[in-house]
């Protein structure tokens, strides 16, 4: 299998916008999302490409093939001095997850988080989606809070890779 990361561009924005039409539909299947998508393919174009991007957008490819997508961006602590990397969707395709493109696409955010020197990584999971739950604890994150069924995880910066986070108790169990 040949793994590679690569940004989304502009052309891939119709790709980028189906990825997340099955993310809400996968949200959706756990309960975690009953609305419409407000987005459109204009507004991903507008708000991803533009001089001063929201966000920014990757593909998890296998063999050239996209199977999956994160979206994420940077936020600031002026307490801290420094930034946080904020993950706002990872998705990879129902036919492929269990093959480790999910760990790879997760271990890129952490390298690109510690290269713009982030003190941290932040996303939240809805609790019904016990194999993202334990997947994101066993890349280290922890569970910082809870409101009702969406759990916020952190994910403190420098990490390493090469030492392997023990699975944690149980799926759901905030860490104070």
């Amino acid at each position: 299998m040949n793994l590679t990361i690569c940004p989304v561009e502009l052309a891939d924005v119709p790709l980028l916008f189906a990825f997340i039409q099955k993310k809400a539909e996968f949200d959706r299947s756990l309960g975690a999302f009953s609305g419409q998508l407000q987005t459109s393919e204009q507004a991903l174009r507008e708000t991803l490409f533009n001089a001063a991007p929201y966000a920014t957008a990757v593909f998890a490819e296998v063999d050239r093939q996209p199977v999956g997508f994160a979206l994420y961006y940077f936020r600031y602590s002026s307490f801290q001095g420094r930034p946080s990397l904020w993950l706002d969707d990872l998705y990879i395709d129902a036919f492929k997850r269990g093959q480790g493109i999910g760990t790879r696409l997760f271990q890129h955010l952490v390298q690109l988080g510690q290269s713009h020197r982030c003190s941290h990584m932040a996303w939240n999971a809805h609790e019904d989606n016990q194999r993202g739950l334990r997947f994101y604890q066993n890349m280290g994150a922890k569970i910082i809070d809870q409101q009702g069924s969406i759990l916020y995880f952190r994910l403190n910066l420098p990490i390493d890779f090469s030492i392997s986070a023990a699975p944690a108790k149980s799926a759901n169990q905030i860490v104070g």
